[in-house]
């Protein structure tokens, strides 16, 4: 059986890594926001090869915009549609999104909490969950800055998926954990690091052969799909490759680190 939990501050390093640079980069540069969070222009070209370009913008002075249509005009294309639109995810909305993302977190706490009969696991489920948030968030504030890559109504959706898939994942281990907790196996003993790498150790190729089933589809739809989907799939990508990471590696050791201090405070 592989001792699993031996390597735990090396998860904490690698974590940090990731989630410090994504937390820097959201403090120093931000996020780059799309058009559906700024509003801005909206404009469709034929150009004389026949394609049909599609363009967005974020919000443009007039100058700017006489710029653009100029510069395609010298390209010989047509005009097919150019007009401004208003921010469609407004700061009301996104109110109500972190308030919605808040009491999600909440009842998620709780129902795990009370189905494995300790706030230890619910709080270890939920701070996993943080974890892949900042990752994915972090990750797109990067993407944004060296890149250029803004940020849309897609996103937001991708960051609500991964949630999903993040807290689904980390039940899987610690489901197994509780019954092994139950059946009591005396080769284990009750030694709850025991218990997570025999647990660990049954889950990880379960864990492993779901997550590459989406990994593998998403890529194809990176390399392969249009411009509109090409940045949601990434954003699924980045947040499927962490939610399988914290699953075992972050999720665990915070529950198993949990258990050790507890148990080193009551002697």
């Amino acid at each position: 059986m592989i001792n699993w939990m031996k390597y735990r501050l090396l998860y904490l390093v690698i974590s940090l890594i990731f989630v410090g640079a994504g937390v820097f980069s959201l403090f120093k540069w931000g996020l780059n926001l799309g058009i559906d969070f700024t509003g801005g222009v909206v404009a469709d070209y034929r150009l004389p090869s026949g394609e049909i370009k599609n363009l967005k913008y974020g919000i443009k002075s007039e100058e700017e915009i006489t710029e653009i249509r100029e510069d395609f005009k010298k390209q010989n294309a047509v005009e097919l549609k150019f007009e401004t639109v208003g921010p469609s995810i407004g700061p009301e909305l996104i109110k109500k999104t972190f308030y919605a993302l808040g009491l999600s977190a909440f009842l998620i706490l709780i129902w795990v909490a009370i189905q494995f009969k300790s706030i230890k696991f619910g709080v270890s489920a939920i701070l996993a969950m943080v974890h892949d948030s900042l990752v994915l968030v972090g990750g797109f504030s990067l993407l944004g800055h060296f890149f250029g890559i803004e940020i849309d109504f897609l996103f937001v959706t991708a960051v609500l998926t991964i949630l999903s898939f993040s807290v689904h994942d980390t039940i899987v281990v610690y489901d197994r954990i509780r019954e092994k907790q139950k059946k009591y196996d005396p080769a284990l003993g009750s030694d709850v690091k025991a218990l997570a790498n025999s647990a660990l150790t049954e889950t990880m190729v379960r864990s492993l052969n779901n997550s590459f089933t989406i990994i593998f589809m998403l890529l194809a739809l990176v390399l392969l799909g249009g411009d509109t989907v090409k940045w949601f799939a990434v954003a699924l990508l980045i947040g499927t490759i962490s939610g399988t990471y914290s699953s075992p590696f972050v999720a665990v050791p915070i529950l198993i680190s949990w258990e050790e201090i507890e148990k080193k405070l009551k002697k």
